[in-house]
């Protein structure tokens, strides 16, 4: 093959790459809209938002599939290596989150819808407002450093994950709390239950996301381990 060949094949491989990036990209935009629409409507009591969250959730859906399937065309055709290759999975890893984190802002519209129905606390929801805007925070700084590939900041972000779940823990033992006092409070408890359950899922898919980004910035899959343990690999990177 002449070098001229050869660097023309190269250039378009790099097309392609940067392509499924920029729409990675592009679903993460929709999905974190998704996401604070979700909150919105459940704070708002706006059912027509919420409607429009489950309505854009098969977009989601689409935008997962086609690039699945051009990641799978480039392992077949190009055949990637190294970086490349590390490049290819984490994508096809971080639509897989991305398009669980549309089912998850899906889950709680519709509980929006469920709720809109009944009558609103006096406190009108604030603890899982709250939640729901630092779990917003997290998706957006997470989906800021996968497209800045910036470790340093991912494993920021992965620590965040902890007071997630602790804001999490503490809406859950307070609604268990109003419905022992209150049995009328029984329905409305669960299904604000089951919103807040989905907004501590979103922050673990928005953790997952982010080491991604250390696996292909440094090809270590920091999977499982202790911050500890992700903090001396980076160390040593």
């Amino acid at each position: 093959m002449a070098i001229s060949d050869s660097q023309h094949i190269s250039q378009e491989f790099e097309k392609e790459l940067q392509d499924i990036r920029t729409k990675v990209l592009a679903m993460g935009g929709l999905v974190e809209q998704q996401v604070a629409d979700a909150v919105q409507s459940l704070k708002e009591a706006d059912s027509e938002l919420a409607q429009g969250v489950v309505r854009k959730d098969k977009e989601v859906n689409k935008m997962e599939v086609a690039i699945d399937e051009e990641c799978t065309s480039i392992i077949a055709l190009r055949q990637p290596t190294a970086g490349d290759l590390r490049l290819i999975t984490a994508i096809l890893k971080a639509i897989t989150d991305l398009e669980r984190i549309g089912d998850e802002a899906n889950s709680i519209a519709k509980r929006t819808l469920s709720l809109a129905e009944q009558d609103r606390p006096k406190k009108n929801y604030r603890e899982i407002s709250v939640l729901g805007n630092h779990v917003r925070g997290i998706l957006r700084d997470a989906l800021d450093a996968f497209a800045r590939m910036d470790i340093d900041d991912a494993l920021k972000i992965a620590k965040e994950d902890r007071n997630i779940d602790i804001e999490y823990e503490a809406i859950i033992r307070q609604l268990i709390t109003y419905m022992m006092e209150d049995p009328r409070s029984i329905t409305r408890s669960l299904d604000l239950m089951w919103a807040a359950r989905s907004l501590e899922r979103i922050g673990d898919h928005s953790k997952n996301l982010c080491e991604y980004i250390i696996y292909l910035v440094i090809g270590k899959d920091v999977r499982h381990l202790s911050t500890k343990k992700k903090e001396k690999i980076i160390k040593k990177s």
